[in-house]
């Protein structure tokens, strides 16, 4: 019958794995080394665009956990901000669709200088798994000058402040 097993599905647990915690310790590390090389750098906070190209938004979801309690850049004075014209760093996932090119191509444009563009995940770094298809004409990198990749299939929110931390200590080695 129906209903015992209608009761049984809503009265029982969800047959889901626990969610895995974020390092608390990690993360407010990697955020506070970030926030300090960003003043250091830029002599303020770091503003990203996040532009989502054609993608499954698996990387969408890791980018978002950034904001979310458990990371929280706010409170490093990292932020995601709404336009191209405030941001330092254009953070693209997903491959680089046909119909997307042009949209790519005005965010940079908009994108005052210094400013820096981050492909996260594997679709944006070579095509991933939409790669060959007629409507991706390859990676971030065939569209936009690129200047870090951060591989995964989606990368963690710690893989993503890694690598953030790695472009800013780099370009203030420069």
């Amino acid at each position: 019958m129906l209903w015992p097993r209608l009761a049984r599905a809503l009265l029982s647990r969800p047959l889901t794995d626990p969610a895995h915690g974020a390092p608390a310790e990690t993360a407010a590390a990697l955020g506070e080394r970030l926030a300090a090389t960003a003043r250091a750098r830029l002599g303020r906070s770091l503003a990203i665009r996040e532009v989502d190209s054609g993608s499954c938004n698996g990387c969408e979801l890791e980018v978002n956990a950034l904001q979310s309690v458990a990371y929280d850049l706010e409170r490093f004075g990292l932020r995601f901000v709404a336009s191209p014209r405030h941001a330092d760093v254009l953070l693209v996932t997903g491959p680089a669709c046909r119909n997307m090119t042009e949209a790519l191509e005005r965010a940079l444009a908009c994108t005052p200088e210094p400013r820096w563009v981050v492909a996260a995940g594997d679709c944006a770094v070579d095509g991933g798994v939409f790669k060959g298809s007629y409507a991706v004409q390859d990676g971030v990198g065939a569209v936009l000058p690129v200047d870090l990749l951060i591989p995964g299939c989606p990368p963690s929110p710690t893989q993503l402040l890694e690598g953030l931390l790695a472009l800013l200590e780099a370009e203030s080695e420069k």
